[in-house]
């Protein structure tokens, strides 16, 4: 019997694989984490009673650092499907819950169990679009009050060419979706992190914090 996981997706056999292990060293630094630093203070400055998160592909953790560092008592959960990234994760994010498969298969051990902050920081983009309402079905059900979305946007959904890849990363509003498809959910903040920032550049990256109500 073969081990090699049935994916739903070719975007999930992509990031499983070699590109997705050779994504690690693209994604590791001190100024990303120091740019990470100033993100995430800035994205949840409105946010209260983080005790707990769960980043739904997380890498390696360098958005988990950030956080652990900002919230030295948060604890810290963690879904990757790349078994490299996975496994790095571990030894860089002391204490985190990691959970090394799809987030599509992913589900809470014990059943039911949330989160203060659920969040994707740079992961819905590469997502097949049909896909995605089990996604944000997943996000929302996991979340017990917070919800970040840190994605690249689009009034219209698009498909960008990935580093010579056609169908590996879509621009679309996530955000928007989400608050469309769960009615529960309403839009507490949001802003813009420029990829030019003189001291802490990120990605052109759109975030929206979200509250579950």
């Amino acid at each position: 019997m073969s081990d090699t996981p049935t994916w739903r997706s070719a975007q999930e056999a992509f990031w499983a694989g070699d590109f997705g292990s050779d994504y690690i060293q693209r994604n590791r630094s001190q100024a990303l984490l120091a740019a990470n630093l100033d993100f995430f203070a800035k994205a949840l400055r409105q946010a209260r009673g983080l005790g707990s998160c769960i980043e739904f592909g997380a890498n390696i953790g360098m958005n988990l650092q950030a956080l652990r560092l900002l919230f030295p008592q948060m604890a810290a959960s963690a879904i990757e499907i790349n078994p490299d990234a996975a496994a790095q994760l571990r030894q860089l994010v002391g204490n985190a819950n990691v959970h090394q498969g799809s987030i599509l298969d992913f589900a809470p051990q014990p059943a039911g169990q949330q989160w203060d902050l659920v969040f994707t920081k740079g992961v819905l983009i590469h997502i097949n679009p049909e896909l995605l309402p089990q996604v944000y079905d997943k996000m929302v059900a996991a979340s017990r009050r917070w919800v970040l979305v840190a994605e690249y946007y689009n009034p219209q959904p698009v498909a960008i060419a990935y580093r010579g890849h056609t169908d590996r990363l879509f621009k679309r509003d996530f955000a928007g979706e989400l608050l469309q498809r769960h009615p529960a959910l309403r839009l507490v903040d949001y802003g813009f992190a420029y990829r030019h920032d003189p001291n802490f550049p990120q990605d052109d990256i759109n975030w929206f914090l979200l509250e579950k109500h």
